[in-house]
């Protein structure tokens, strides 16, 4: 019993430091979520270059989320770090899919697979508002709307793929079906908007016609 007070004492200056690290984690979440944040409400205006900042931004803030917890790996897999990481990829893949580049790789962001496939799905959802913007202007570019619209598709398709148990997928089954749910409903608005303007075209043939 002569060590006991050693082993305490080291015990507790390994929670220390571990409660110090998850502290930090918390923290550095919550700021990498206000950059993705901020980096998505750019890309919807339209603001590419802020929308780059922050991108990179939250890069390096993922990094040194990353760097910080190094030595706790369940530290690593808690919900507030996987969720943080998740924003990461929801706006890097947003922009790409928004700017017509190619989607940035697992690999690339330093994510886990799970972590990433439940990014896409986010992404995928983050397209409808860019569609109903599309349509709500007046000379809706319906080619930029339907093209956003099948990316939606393609990631829906792909996701439906990984039929896996959510506690290998993180959950994806069910933001698989929040993805169906949105992409039906944007597919709707889009063909009623399409039709609308085919009918618009038509009345303008028709009065054509009729004025002499």
């Amino acid at each position: 019993m002569d060590n006991l007070n050693a082993i305490t004492d080291g015990i507790r200056a390994a929670f220390v430091a571990k409660n110090g690290a998850r502290d930090e984690a918390i923290n550095r979440s919550r700021e990498l979520i206000r950059h993705c944040a901020e980096g998505i409400r750019a890309i919807h205006r339209r603001e590419w270059e802020k929308a780059a900042e922050k991108l990179e931004r939250a890069r390096s803030g993922a990094e040194e989320l990353r760097n910080g917890i190094s030595e706790y790996p369940d530290l690593y897999a808690a919900g507030y770090t996987q969720d943080a990481l998740k924003e990461v990829v929801e706006a890097h893949c947003t922009h790409a899919i928004v700017r017509g580049l190619a989607l940035p790789t697992p690999d690339a962001l330093t994510v886990e697979n799970d972590t990433y496939l439940n990014g896409l799905a986010e992404a995928a959802t983050e397209l409808r508002r860019f569609i109903l913007d599309i349509l709500r202007r007046e000379d809706a570019d319906t080619n930029e709307a339907e093209r956003l619209l099948g990316a939606m598709d393609d990631i829906y398709d792909q996701l439906v793929t990984f039929d896996f148990p959510d506690a290998i997928t993180g959950g994806l089954r069910r933001q698989t079906d929040i993805v169906r749910g949105v992409l039906e409903r944007t597919r709707g608005d889009l063909t009623t908007t399409l039709q609308q303007q085919r009918l618009q075209a038509a009345l303008r043939r028709a009065e054509n016609l009729i004025d002499p």
